[in-house]
């Protein structure tokens, strides 16, 4: 721009010089060392002592501009160099032809005007005000990418928050099932989700039903074992000797065999199941009830407390199978007390059951002893030496564990450690 408007000002007098009857007065080209600058030369070789210079802005005061070896018509150069006062310098350099263009002043015939002449024409522009720009330009796309991109983050996450919500929803359905509240998907899902939902329920479904054929195989193989248990038992009652008594013991043995191993196949039926849950309290106050009627005339009494809330994660068979041992094993053993404590366990969804009795209690010996199948330490108590082992078992298949202690006063404390369904608010 500065080069044309350069050229638009320039004219030729009759002698062939440059002039400029109108020269800028734009107040960048009037003060010193600006940063813009314009000069016209003649297209002589450059010389050290500037003659070639013919004229140049006011903003250049006593310095001048460097050119460059193009005097070919047209011809243009574009390149950096150092300036006034150690300015980078972007330079423009144009050899242009400017022609007279009034001929009614010629002079006579004998020495006519110069009508055209080509001359070298620089314009040049301090590098910081365009770099100054460039780096606002570039500041102000930069903060504009970064809105551009929050903004799109922030719909972004809108848009998946919305399209998983219906994820959340299953998951949230499952944790249902999974504690018991619910016994199938619910909810109305999006066209893509519902197929998924279809398969989980029917899923579900399924367990459910082969949970209830293996109980019910596990009940017909029980009845089918003992039947015939039983009639060698009456058979062998009618004869007497050393093969009688042989039958007799391992009757015997298989009959515990039988009831450890079914017990432990309902279990794992059990523990198997998605959503067995059942109540602690109630439980419990059944069980004392009942066990209280059979050994009060052996005045054992039995206490009971129970945390409120409480709901065990499995199914309720297994947990009065594991409390019925324990109870009745300390009612067996006990001088007079039998007490029942449930809490919360100190990990969460976690339950602590404890059974202490005011008996005898166990040696560490006798405790490692009294955990393994069969074991009884005393004969003359009625038992099949299963009832500790069959406990520990099942705790184990829910993931829970069985310790053994001294009660404070004196007897056997068994600490029960078992999973719980966590409370959830609406």
């Amino acid at each position: 721009a500065d080069i044309n408007s350069v050229i638009a000002a320039s004219e030729l007098d009759c002698s062939g010089g440059f002039t400029m009857p109108k020269p800028f007065v734009a107040d960048r080209f009037m003060r010193a060392f600006s940063g813009s600058y314009f000069q016209v030369s003649s297209l002589e070789p450059a010389k050290a002592d500037h003659s070639h210079v013919l004229m140049q802005s006011r903003s250049l005061w006593d310095k001048f501009l460097p050119t460059s070896s193009i005097s070919q018509l047209a011809e243009i150069q574009v390149f950096q160099a150092q300036g006034p006062i150690n300015q980078n310098l972007r330079i423009l350099e144009k050899v242009v032809s400017i022609s007279r263009t009034d001929h009614a002043e010629s002079a006579p015939t004998e020495s006519p005007c110069v009508t055209s002449k080509m001359f070298k024409i620089s314009a040049a522009a301090d590098l910081k005000d365009m770099e100054s720009e460039l780096e606002s330009f570039n500041n102000t796309l930069f903060w504009s990418v970064i809105g551009l991109g929050l903004t799109m983050a922030f719909f972004m996450a809108i848009f998946v928050r919305l399209g998983l919500a219906p994820l959340e929803q299953i998951s949230k359905s499952l944790l249902a099932i999974r504690e018991g509240r619910a016994d199938k998907l619910e909810g109305n899902f999006p066209t893509e989700i519902q197929p998924l939902a279809d398969e989980l329920n029917a899923l579900v479904k399924h367990n459910a039903e082969v949970v209830a054929r293996a109980r019910t195989h596990v009940g017909n193989l029980a009845h089918f074992l003992k039947t015939p248990l039983s009639v060698l038992v009456n058979e062998a009652k009618n004869t007497s000797g050393q093969l009688t008594d042989a039958v007799n013991k391992q009757v015997h043995v298989m009959r515990r065999q039988v009831d450890h191993y079914l017990a432990r196949a309902r279990t794992v039926a059990s523990a198997a199941v998605i959503g067995a849950r059942c109540d602690v309290g109630p439980t419990i106050a059944d069980l004392t009830r009942a066990l209280t009627k059979i050994y009060d005339a052996q005045g054992i009494t039995i206490e009971s407390t129970c945390a409120e809330g409480l709901v065990f994660r499995g199914d309720r068979s297994d947990l009065e199978e594991m409390l019925g041992n324990l109870v009745d094993n300390a009612c067996k053993w006990a001088e007079g007390l039998v007490t029942i404590t449930a809490t919360s366990g100190a990990a969460p969804a976690r339950i602590k059951i404890q059974v202490a009795d005011d008996g005898p209690g166990l040696s560490e010996e006798q405790k490692k002893r009294v955990l393994e199948r069969g074991e009884r330490l005393d004969e003359s108590k009625p038992g099949s030496g299963l009832g500790l082992g069959i406990v520990k078992e099942i705790s184990t298949l829910y993931g829970g564990s069985l310790k053994l202690g001294r009660a404070e006063s004196g007897g056997l404390l068994v600490e029960l450690d078992l999973p719980a369904v966590e409370r959830t608010s609406n």
